[in-house]
Formats: structure tokens, C-alpha cells, sequence
């Protein structure tokens, strides 16, 4: 059984993924560090969860070559 080239492709898409979603966060820290302290934990709490959501179908593509 020959290994597929979808897993490190997967592998670094999801690298980059976590690269660009914490370039994005980190940019906006300026203007989030001005809000109240439980409006920021409300969004990082949300960001935190929300950059999980485009992994599943990518992780299904991974393992079957479909996306759903």
C-alpha cells in the first residue's frame, strides 16, 4: 500500500490554516485590547473554537479523497 499524497498536503494546509487564523486574531489585538475584559474573552473563547470548524472536512478529505 502506497502512501497518498493527500495526508502531507492535509498536513501542511492545516499548518497554514493555523498560520493565517493567528495572523488574523493577532492583528486585531490592538483594537480587541480596548474592550472589556469579558468582551475579550468572549472573543478569543469564540476565535479559539471557530478556526476548528473547516478541519473536519479537510481531515475527511484526507483519510477518503472526498469532501463529504
Amino acid at each position: 500500500m502506497t502512501p497518498s499524497w493527500r495526508k502531507p498536503a492535509g498536513m501542511l494546509a492545516i499548518l497554514l490554516l493555523i498560520l493565517v487564523w493567528c495572523v488574523a486574531i493577532a492583528s486585531l489585538s490592538g483594537t480587541i485590547g480596548r474592550w472589556h475584559g469579558a468582551a475579550q474573552l468572549l472573543f478569543y473563547l469564540v476565535t479559539g473554537i471557530v478556526w476548528i470548524a473547516p478541519l473536519k472536512p479537510l481531515l475527511r478529505w484526507m483519510e477518503t479523497g472526498r469532501w463529504r
